[in-house]
């Protein structure tokens, strides 16, 4: 059935002026918080729990924050005030809530440049567009959020957590917000093409081929329809692969750069899909919800977000199925993650590859317009859990309603169980099979709040973890891992090779910088679970799995998860300073800046 819409994303003229200041506000507190914990910003500790920013322009931003883990500071939004000079010569404190003004004062200290700055500046104002208009509308409690299925609960989240601007989406209209974003849910049906087979490419796993994945996802009555729309065009209908593409990157970028295909026949639209989908946390993710145990659909759309464009390059799509068989087998071999932690890795099962005739011919053509056309299908969360099984991603922990309640509080409530007793299920539920993987076999996946799922009982008890978007994500370590098999390379690498310390970061900087540092207040403040206390029990269950395999101990000091220091990898700080805005022909790496100390690696 069709996801009931949620309050959709309104003109901004309809905004509340409060909930603008109020969102600035919430923005302002992150900006400082986590470009002081980039390097970016120095906080100096002004005593009395108070800490002051003191920028390049003169002006400066007092607050009061805690210290969190990493030396992270968390800042309370209420209390920063802005001093400058006057035209009198005098200082004057007032409240602070302008976070674009913040940015535009920052600029010298952060070290950019206005061009950067400008384009930041757009992704920052769409950003509070979009926040502004959450607390408007004020939303669900916690405790109807529990109630909602996967699909809908991701349409509830508000975007990725270390990312300052997590919103921008450069390309993206207003009217394009309102009606593809995620917090819209609005749902929405996707475009049916044929590709020539001169252009397009399918791939499958051993189980599935072309015309299984099409006779999955379409009715025989639209599958006559869609024939007859290619015989009709007086062409050869198996002469063409079959697949979707969403409507606004058909509307913005298929017609333009494929004009010529589509002029020619290469390319037939075939019509609208007859399910309805709606979009996750990534936009380019679509999760079906007229007949949820179909597949999820991945697909390009040429739009900036969160550091990159959100194409799908061709590897990727030519790569995801192998890659998926190749860790089916090597988790169907191992009865640790099929039979006692039952971990769920959501297959992408099939794939369409079109490269672009023309560009793909040119040396250092721009990524953004090389990754247009392709599209992903992926194993629904729907069709593989138990009828009783809540599946919810690891971000919605981490939820804040309009009250101030934590989702996370909710579901311990829910549960029955002490803070303590529910947080090491959910700890062992999370990393015992992440750990395994990492160990065992020298992988690693980008396990951030979106990528990983975790099951739930009848009782909101965690017990047990899915994990998807695996190529480009899945790395292995370049030593000798017997365990892992022939692995799925033929004359390309499909699997990118790093070194286990970088193998390592992986689960470092998306679990325990990128998550746990944000939920250990949240369940301070909220369950009353001491921040060292919630740090020792993660601990404690790192080495509760190496005492049980003691075996891998050499592989535990190789993919050391307890070093004292761990290298900082700023994303805010790769935007703004390192990376800006030119247009590249690789996404590219990331590069540490200085060290955290690492909470882990304490004792007691």
């Amino acid at each position: 059935m069709p996801v009931p819409p949620n309050h959709p994303v309104p003109e901004l003229a309809d905004v509340e002026p409060a909930a603008w200041r109020e969102a600035n506000r919430v923005l302002l507190a992150k900006a400082i918080g986590e470009w002081c914990f980039e390097d970016m910003l120095k906080a100096v500790h002004a005593g009395d729990g108070r800490y002051r920013v003191d920028l390049d322009s003169g002006t400066t931003y007092e607050f009061r924050a805690t210290p969190g883990a990493f030396g992270w500071l968390r800042v309370d939004p209420e209390s920063i005030t802005r001093t400058a000079t006057s035209m009198l010569g005098n200082s004057v404190a007032e409240p602070a809530w302008d976070a674009q003004r913040f940015l535009l004062e920052s600029a010298s200290t952060l070290g950019t440049d206005a061009s950067t700055i400008s384009t930041y500046f757009t992704e920052l104002s769409a950003t509070l567009a979009v926040d502004a208009a959450r607390i408007t509308h004020g939303g669900e409690t916690v405790a109807e959020m529990r109630e909602l299925g996967h699909s809908e609960l991701e349409c509830r989240m508000t975007g990725h957590n270390l990312l300052v601007a997590n919103k921008g989406r450069i390309g993206f209209s207003a009217t394009d917000v309102r009606q593809y974003a995620p917090e819209s849910a609005q749902s929405l049906k996707l475009r049916w093409l044929a590709v020539h087979r001169g252009l397009a490419e399918f791939r499958g796993t051993s189980e599935l081929s072309e015309r299984e994945i099409i006779a999955r996802e379409l009715d025989e009555g639209t599958r006559t329809r869609f024939t007859k729309v290619l015989t009709d065009a007086d062409v050869d209908p198996d002469a063409y692969v079959w697949m979707l593409v969403h409507p606004w990157q058909w509307d913005h970028a298929v017609q333009m750069l494929h004009a010529a295909d589509v002029a020619q026949k290469r390319i037939i639209p075939l019509g609208d899909s007859p399910d309805a989908y709606l979009p996750g946390q990534s936009i380019r993710t679509m999760a079906n919800v007229g007949t949820p145990e179909r597949y999820d659909v991945k697909l390009p759309l040429k739009i900036l977000n969160t550091l990159v464009w959100r194409g799908i390059p061709p590897h990727c799509t030519m790569g995801a199925p192998v890659v998926t068989q190749w860790l089916r087998g090597l988790v169907a071999r191992d009865p640790f993650l099929t039979e006692e932690c039952r971990t769920v890795f959501l297959g992408e099962v099939a794939s369409v590859t079109v490269r672009h005739p023309y560009l793909s011919q040119l040396a250092d053509t721009p990524y953004q317009h090389l990754e247009t056309l392709g599209c992903i299908w992926r194993d629904s969360v729907s069709a593989r859990k138990d009828p009783d099984e809540r599946a919810r991603t690891f971000a919605s922990l981490l939820h804040v309603d309009s009250k101030g309640d934590a989702f996370v509080a909710e579901l311990v409530r829910s549960s029955g169980l002490a803070p303590q007793e529910w947080l090491r299920k959910m700890f062992d539920t999370l990393l015992v099979p992440i750990m395994h993987v990492l160990y065992r076999y020298g992988v690693t996946f980008n396990p951030h709040g979106q990528n990983t799922l975790i099951g739930y009982d009848e009782n909101d008890v965690p017990t047990r973890l899915y994990l998807k978007d695996f190529v480009d994500d899945v790395c292995v370590s370049f030593t000798d891992v017997p365990e892992r098999g022939p692995e799925p390379d033929g004359h390309d690498h499909v699997l990118p090779r790093k070194h286990p310390s970088v193998i390592r970061q992986h689960v470092v900087d998306q679990v325990f910088v990128g998550h746990f540092r944000y939920l250990a207040p949240l369940c301070a403040d909220q369950l009353g679970v001491p921040e060292k206390t919630f740090w020792r029990l993660v601990r404690q269950t790192i080495l509760d799995f190496q005492k049980r395999f003691p075996e891998l101990a050499e592989r535990f000091a190789e993919y050391d998860l307890l070093t004292p220091e761990i290298p900082r990898y700023g994303l805010n700080r790769d935007r703004l300073v390192v990376t800006r805005y030119g247009d590249r022909a690789l996404r590219h790496a990331l590069y540490p800046n200085g060290t955290h100390p690492n909470p882990l690696a304490e004792e007691g």
